[in-house]
């Protein structure tokens, strides 16, 4: 059986470089030796290499191939685990769908709608037993009057960049006096923020995928976090948050969870893995829809790997199955 050549790509343009190393580093160590050869490509702004025995060598982006010992490397797959730009918002996607290289993520389209919070709200609004937070989008070239907002919504409120990961740049605000300062914190990441209502409730992460040509949804993973909200301290400074996986929920919530995420899945035409956070409200125990993400973390303790194990699978056949049911689709 002919091994497969496969380009990991991490790194990135955004502040979460070191998550996607991590990712990739788990990534690489669970593949099967046997079946894959994987070649880690760190991409940054500059440039994207190939290191090996202390040399970076080049990828030629004509082709996405890299010259090694004087012999030409190509690749048969890449496994994006780009968090942010330019791995999650379609840019990659759409390099490789240009250069033939299929990869294991949603395709460019959907890459770059799930990373705009209120398109992808708008696009999965309707689907049955879903609720979304009241919220206001704002665009950072548009006059933004502090008195309408704080009329409009009611606090406390979730300030967030549009297009950001890993929470980067999210404030809790109580009252009219906070708004302005998390605002503008929010548009240092991006030039849209969203303006979304607090639900209270218990919050939860569940990973989906297709695998062997069947929509799988794992066990989900409910996040109780010691600080005020699930920002990236608390996701990323162990011991911050207790993350349960399987999350304790009965067994007719786990199916009422597991039609909505595979609505969201189907609506958004999602491949590959993704993970969908929401919240489940006090008292009245509904969904509601927090994100999409569609490169979660691969860390070894992040939550698509708890999820997996929790199910019973290695992450190893995970990861096989992702990529052979791309290569055979």
């Amino acid at each position: 059986m002919k091994t497969i050549n496969v380009a990991l790509l991490a790194g990135g343009f955004t502040g979460e470089y070191e998550v996607s190393i991590n990712s990739a580093k788990n990534i690489a160590a669970s593949l099967d030796t046997s079946k894959y050869k994987v070649y880690t490509i760190l991409i940054n702004r500059r440039n994207w290499v190939y290191e090996t025995d202390g040399q970076a060598v080049d990828i030629d982006k004509n082709d996405f191939s890299l010259i090694l010992n004087g012999e030409k490397i190509t690749f048969d797959f890449a496994f994006i685990t780009v968090h942010g730009t330019p791995g999650e918002d379609g840019k990659l996607q759409s390099y490789f769908d240009l250069v033939g290289i299929p990869y294991n993520t949603c395709d460019a389209t959907t890459s770059a709608i799930t990373m705009n919070k209120a398109y992808t709200k708008a696009i999965v609004n309707g689907i049955h037993g879903l609720h979304a937070a009241k919220s206001i989008q704002l665009h950072q070239r548009d006059e933004h009057d502090i008195a309408t907002i704080a009329s409009s919504l009611k606090f406390p409120l979730f300030i967030k960049p549009n297009n950001g990961g890993s929470s980067v740049g999210m404030s809790k605000v109580y009252n009219v006096g906070g708004l302005h300062e998390a605002i503008e914190k929010a548009f240092k990441e991006d030039n849209q923020i969203l303006i979304e209502e607090f639900i209270k409730g218990r919050e939860f992460s569940i990973g989906i995928a297709r695998l062997n040509g069947k929509i799988v949804v794992l066990p989900a993973t409910e996040i109780i976090s010691s600080k005020d909200f699930f920002d990236y301290e608390a996701k990323y400074t162990p011991g911050v948050s207790e993350e349960i996986t399987p999350a304790d929920l009965p067994e007719a919530k786990n199916h009422e969870i597991a039609d909505i995420v595979t609505q969201i899945y189907l609506r958004l035409n999602c491949r590959g893995m993704v993970r969908v956070d929401f919240i489940l409200l006090e008292g009245a125990q509904e969904f509601y829809f927090i994100e999409v993400n569609t490169t979660p973390g691969q860390s070894a303790n992040s939550l698509i790997p708890q999820q997996v194990r929790a199910a019973g699978m290695s992450v190893t056949d995970f990861y096989g199955k992702l990529i052979e049911g791309t290569l055979q689709h």
